[in-house]
């Protein structure tokens, strides 16, 4: 008997049949004082009051777009708490007139001209993933907004076996991505969170940072070249492994989050699958706790041993994730290789650890291969975080139908101001949530990246919402975490991207003479303004 396909959900996270049931939500609401006895209701396309569209695709584009309300409901925005909020509400006001839905590069270019002559506004959509509003578009200005849908672009169309590298199509979904190198035993080892359901293209565009907590955590580290279609031609950089001739081509689309072109595909290197893994927990208790796992964390970032996974977690975020409950700081590392064991490796970065007071659990190694095939032991602590980093999107759908106000951010800074920064957001934030909600709630944190002269800090907040209004709590929480980082020159986002929801935190973060060297560029290669407005800089026509 075939199984039914799994369907994407257009109002929150991930697969359909993942959403958490109402007794379900109901238990989680439970455990936040405050918030009402019963979820919203799962919302229905149909009862959406979806505004018509504006106009209709022209007949020689026709064939490859959609209009009706499911295409333009799941392309209306992204899936953040604010959009899960809005949805679960009935509130999709400014939905797509239509999506389009390219099958070749050809298709893209006829879409760009037409809509750059036409006065339309282009959002260029991956797997629609974003959490910072860099999906929508209110048309304010525009004849009409398209929804450009890349995912039915997500070939593998060469391989260099000799550089090691692969030209891709920029719709490819990481499981479509991951799945067509594995038959050549090559992987790009690109794992996001939001892996599952978003896209190659995504990932370049808003400079997404992946599975690596160190060395190569983000994915400039993986480009190659870079090609894409812009109002005014098709921009295409040559395969280099490295060069030094003027600024590079593919750092201006890399992080431009569609407003300087559509990036259509790209040259993107690769690696031999690992073959050996080892990985543990170490755990960091007493007084000194914080000092000293960070301390351990930043010992480890400057060791130039570069493991695979460096993730510290906080009191609270172990507790959250079920990695301690003992008031315990956790760090789960991690290190791998497709050429040679690594036991070596994790045991010095144990031994690093344990400088600073930590105690590590006993390690789990696999590995694959002619001799060996197997895994030895599985870290408790680790699985646990594992399992809840996967499922805390559902979860966090589950809490909104609750009405708990549910926020993540993250940022970047260097070590002598990491654990300022961190006290900063636990204490101001806490008093914030206290004033907004009536009730402290949650803060918790997690490092989820860390480099030799500082680390990401990456926050969550859960804390009691009251029905209607939970947007404008969220607002202001969001506002105040916004400005703390800010003041303590910390990045306004690490690997989230800009949008929407971070322009005025983005605003003050970036030098006014880049600000007007973006905006240059983008009218001299979008000379209309078509393409996703609003985003990193002013829409057309709208004051610097």
């Amino acid at each position: 008997m075939d199984e039914k396909p799994q369907v994407r959900s257009w109002w929150g996270w991930g697969w359909e049949d993942r959403a958490l049931g109402d007794e379900t939500c109901r238990g989680l609401g439970a455990l936040i004082p405050g918030l009402p006895d019963d979820p919203l209701p799962v919302p229905q396309v149909a009862d959406l009051d979806l505004p018509p569209p504006r106009m209709a695709a022209p007949r020689s584009l026709a064939r490859f777009c959609a209009a009706d309300p499911d295409d333009r409901a799941s392309h209306a925005q992204g899936k953040a708490y604010r959009d899960v909020v809005r949805a679960l509400h009935g509130n999709i006001a400014t939905p797509p007139d239509f999506v389009a839905h390219p099958t070749d590069e050809d298709d893209v270019v006829a879409l760009v001209d037409w809509a750059s002559d036409a006065g339309v506004a282009v959002v260029p959509y991956g797997g629609g993933s974003s959490v910072v509003g860099g999906v929508e578009c209110d048309g304010e200005g525009y004849r009409g907004v398209v929804s450009l849908d890349l995912t039915s672009m997500d070939a593998v169309l060469e391989i260099d076996q000799t550089s090691r590298a692969a030209r891709i199509q920029a719709g490819a979904l990481g499981p479509v991505l991951e799945d067509q190198l594995r038959r050549h035993d090559l992987t790009l080892r690109h794992f996001p969170q939001s892996f599952e359901f978003s896209t190659l293209g995504g990932w370049l565009a808003t400079r997404a940072g992946g599975h690596y907590a160190t060395l190569h955590t983000h994915i400039d580290d993986f480009v190659e070249s870079i090609r894409a279609v812009t109002p005014v031609g098709v921009s295409e950089s040559w395969r280099l492994p490295g060069s030094g001739a003027g600024p590079s081509p593919d750092r201006m689309l890399l992080g431009s989050e569609g407003i300087l072109g559509v990036i259509t595909e790209a040259w993107m290197r690769l690696q031999q699958r690992p073959r050996h893994k080892a990985s543990t927990s170490v755990t960091f208790g007493g007084p000194s706790a914080s000092t000293d796992a960070m301390g351990a964390v930043r010992a480890i970032s400057q060791s130039g041993i570069n493991p695979a996974n460096c993730r510290l977690l906080d009191p609270g975020e172990a507790a959250l994730s079920g990695a301690a409950h003992g008031g315990e700081w956790v760090l789960v590392l991690g290190v791998e290789s497709a050429h040679h064991p690594v036991d070596a490796a994790l045991a010095e970065l144990i031994e690093l650890a344990s400088d600073h007071g930590g105690v590590a659990s006993a390690p789990t190694i696999e590995s694959r291969g002619e001799e060996a095939d197997g895994v030895v032991g599985r870290d408790r602590a680790a699985e646990a975080w594992r399992s809840t980093f996967l499922q805390m999107p559902y979860q966090r759908d589950g809490m909104a139908r609750m009405s708990a106000v549910v926020e993540t951010f993250e940022t970047a800074t260097t070590w002598d101001r990491v654990a300022e920064l961190y006290d900063s957001v636990m204490v101001e934030l806490a008093e914030v949530i206290t004033a907004v909600c009536g009730s402290p709630g949650l803060v918790n944190c997690r490092f989820t990246h860390v480099y030799p002269d500082g680390a990401a800090p990456y926050f969550t907040v859960i804390a009691a919402g009251r029905r209607g209004s939970e947007l404008a709590m969220w607002d202001e929480i969001k506002a105040a975490s916004m400005e703390i980082l800010v003041r303590h020159r910390a990045t306004v986002t690490h690997h989230h991207a800009v949008g929407r929801v971070h322009r005025q935190g983005y605003d003050r973060q970036r030098p006014e003479p880049f600000a007007a060297a973006l905006r240059a560029a983008k009218a001299a290669v979008d000379p209309a303004g078509i393409l996703n407005p609003g985003v990193l800089i002013e829409p057309r026509g709208e004051p610097a």
